[in-house]
């Protein structure tokens, strides 16, 4: 059994202006010491996918499965999520200003979330374990740090206290939600360098949601790529990085700025992501996709598998040869979409679906 297995998972909010459809049946999983990316556009589902594993979206009308080390988190008491909440499962939120509480000293609150799960640590052992966890994450003279308020940090710095708190308590998995946002190149890389050795050290296993791809390239096992809620491709970091099958895949690599002699110009996805109330009919990328077949329209593809080894999988009708950033792969692209337009949709699209076996994978 893998460390996290999630399940069909949804998530719905009603408003008065209709019901907003966050998460749509995402299903994943994590193994203990695996890095999950998961990126895609802001209003994608990321964060109320992962906040919604730590009974974070009150309100909201959640269905599905999520089991953590054996146990469902969307079906055990409150009692028992607490004990969870911080101390299996830790999360480094987007912004540390408004995570630690402006009122109170950085090293207080790191030693208030230890004492909270573990009774029998004295207030000295908290601050004892305070300094020596901001040392671990390289604040400089946490002796004297411990007792400074969060606006004397800087922004790395206040981020670096946000993973020592999440680290307190050796959690088993760790959720960075875009924890380098707002931090500036050189920052970032030191976080991401940091979150890295300190899971080599402990063996924890890590989901880090960006919507940046060029931030998962370097520590990422596998990526999922998420879009109007749902997930749009997911495979291993080479399979997306090299082999994207999802128009909306190529189209984030696209976006990635290149700094080397001779690069193209950005390509930035055209149009805007879909409002979460009022989803297209069919594919909910086919409005901004150049690729656009009739049954993209009317149809929404599975997510099915794109590989040989079936754990490449994308929700697009384009056909598994389609895969890749070569010039095979956009030769698939056209040839597909010219027959689709030329009146063979029929055919192209029975070519390309096939019939799903009971592991919702394509026989050609």
């Amino acid at each position: 059994m893998s460390l996290l297995e999630v399940t069909d998972l949804r998530v719905s909010f009603p408003t008065a202006d209709g019901v907003v459809q966050a998460v749509r049946g995402v299903s994943f999983t994590v193994e203990a010491g695996q890095t999950l990316g998961i990126v895609g556009e802001s209003g994608s589902g990321k964060t109320v996918l992962t906040q919604t594993l730590l009974r974070l979206t009150p309100g909201g009308d959640i269905s599905g499965e999520a089991r953590f080390d054996g146990i469902d988190l969307l079906a055990i008491p409150d009692e028992d999520m607490r004990r969870v909440r911080g101390a299996q499962i830790a999360v480094i939120f987007q912004d540390p200003l408004t995570s630690l509480h402006p009122l109170f000293r950085v090293g207080w609150q790191i030693s208030e979330m230890i004492r909270a799960h573990d009774k029998s640590v004295s207030k000295r052992q908290g601050r004892a374990l305070a300094i020596d966890l901001l040392g671990r994450v390289g604040i400089p003279q946490p002796q004297q740090r411990v007792d400074d308020y969060p606006h004397q940090f800087s922004g790395g710095m206040r981020q670096r206290a946000m993973i020592a708190m999440a680290l307190a308590l050796s959690p088993k998995m760790i959720i960075a939600d875009e924890p380098t946002t707002a931090l500036d190149a050189t920052v970032q890389a030191q976080i991401l360098e940091l979150l890295l050795e300190l899971q080599r050290e402990s063996g924890t296993a890590l989901i880090m949601i960006t919507h940046d791809l060029g931030v998962v390239a370097d520590i990422a096992d596998e990526v999922m790529v998420m879009y109007a809620g749902r997930a749009a491709e997911k495979g291993s970091k080479h399979e997306i990085f090299y082999e994207p099958h999802h128009p909306y895949t190529k189209g984030l690599l696209e976006s990635i700025p290149n700094s080397s002699a001779g690069a193209d110009r950005l390509k930035p996805i055209s149009g805007q992501p879909p409002s979460l109330i009022n989803l297209p009919t069919g594919c909910k990328f086919h409005p901004r996709c150049i690729y656009v077949m009739d049954r993209c329209v009317r149809e929404e593809p599975p997510l099915v598998a794109v590989g040989g080894d079936g754990w490449h999988r994308s929700a697009c009708w384009l056909p598994p040869a389609a895969a890749g950033l070569g010039s095979q792969a956009e030769e698939a692209r056209r040839k597909v979409v010219n027959k689709a337009r030329d009146g063979e949709a029929a055919q192209v699209a029975a070519s390309i679906s096939g019939s799903p076996d009971a592991e919702g994978q394509v026989i050609a």
